[in-house]
């Protein structure tokens, strides 16, 4: 008796992994890909820096050189005690089109990049904004152009794609680099659907009017994280957001390379989400059970060889139907390497993210730095 609720279980985990993967990621993985006319639409480029010098070496001349007709690069340097600012200032004398914004700790907002960030929004000359972080770098010369092409008279913010660099043999690269697939194929499908509840600091554009309408970041000023995604969950709505995945619209930073500081990292993550809207918290703890009980009820079933056979079938088509949606995903996010590796980075990350939700009931993680 057991055995069969335990099946019917699985079975019913199964439908709503269905519903997921092809009802609703399926409106991001299937989507078809638009060229877009551009739009020459002054903009102004966001990077806000604390102890960065290394990367504003290797990435700000990428931003510089952009091939775009009108737009600033606002430079914030965020009380860096290396030599960040310094750069900062040869970078400004050096192009006219360069700002820097200095900024020094405030008591009452110490260490928070959301305060950093409202002060180069502020100083910005511009109405459209276009964000990514210090060690990001853009795909092309064509990443502004690309990005503010989805702006429109209603579409005011727009969600990008910001990638991780490919590690040649590392095992961990390739989970971070599906993670960061699978998270991109869920924004951007929910925001097809109307239901936009993230976005991402490392590319990342709305206009200025957005950002004053919901008081910038005051609502969760005290959160240390979530000037993206906190941002995005409160401003975005089916009618004002758009979605961008263009390869010239890709950014990349450079992944994490050892296991323990990527935990830290989805540490950070997840601690910042359980601020997302009900309906949000809801849809992504939901999606994440029945990723768990899928594993546990199908472990379960073919252990005992109770109706292996029907199992099996069961354990098959589930596979087929996520491998083929996340696939057309990994298409069109240049990430299509990562799926050789799905069924077995997959268990690997469902059980690292039980790890990080165990962990931070029990310790709070350490945020910007």
């Amino acid at each position: 008796m057991i055995f069969d609720i335990l099946l019917l279980g699985l079975v019913a985990v199964v439908l709503f992994q269905l519903i997921y993967y092809i009802f609703i990621f399926g409106k991001f993985s299937f989507a078809k890909t638009e060229t877009l006319p551009k739009k020459n639409i002054p903009i102004s480029v966001i990077v806000c820096a604390k102890n960065e010098a290394e990367n504003i070496k290797k990435f700000i001349p990428l931003l510089v050189n952009q091939d775009y007709p009108t737009f600033e690069l606002v430079l914030i340097d965020d009380a860096s005690s290396d030599e960040t600012r310094e750069l900062f200032e040869e970078f400004e004398k050096q192009y006219a089109n360069v700002k820097l914004v200095k900024v020094d700790n405030n008591e009452a907002f110490w260490g928070n990049k959301k305060y950093a960030l409202t002060l180069g929004i502020k100083a910005a000359k511009y109405e459209y904004l276009l964000f990514t972080d210090a060690d990001c770098y853009p795909t092309s010369k064509h990443w502004i152009s690309n990005m503010s092409a989805n702006f429109t008279m209603k579409k005011t913010i727009v969600l990008g794609y910001g990638a991780y660099e490919k590690i040649k043999n590392s095992f961990l690269n390739k989970i971070i680099r599906f993670e960061t697939l699978l998270t991109a194929t869920q924004y951007f499908a929910w925001a097809k659907i109307g239901k936009p509840y993230m976005g991402v600091g490392r590319n990342l554009a709305y206009k200025k009017e957005e950002f004053f309408r919901v008081r910038g970041f005051m609502d969760h000023m005290k959160i240390r994280s979530g000037d993206d995604d906190l941002f995005v969950n409160q401003a975005a709505n089916g009618s004002n957001t758009t979605i961008c995945f263009s390869p010239e619209s890709f950014t990349y930073s450079e992944p994490k390379r050892t296991y323990k500081t990527w935990f830290n990292q989805k540490r950070r993550h997840v601690a910042t989400a359980k601020h997302y809207k009900g309906f949000d918290r809801f849809q992504l703890g939901f999606f994440y059970i029945i990723q768990f009980l899928f594993f546990v009820l199908a472990a379960v079933l073919l252990a005992f060889q109770y109706q292996w056979m029907i199992v099996t079938g069961i354990v098959v088509l589930r596979y087929m139907f996520t491998w083929i949606s996340l696939g057309y995903a990994a298409g069109k996010l240049k990430e299509k390497d990562v799926m050789y590796w799905y069924p077995i980075i997959e268990i690997f990350l469902i059980f690292t993210q039980l790890n990080v939700f165990i962990t931070n009931i029990f310790a709070k993680p350490v945020h910007w730095k």
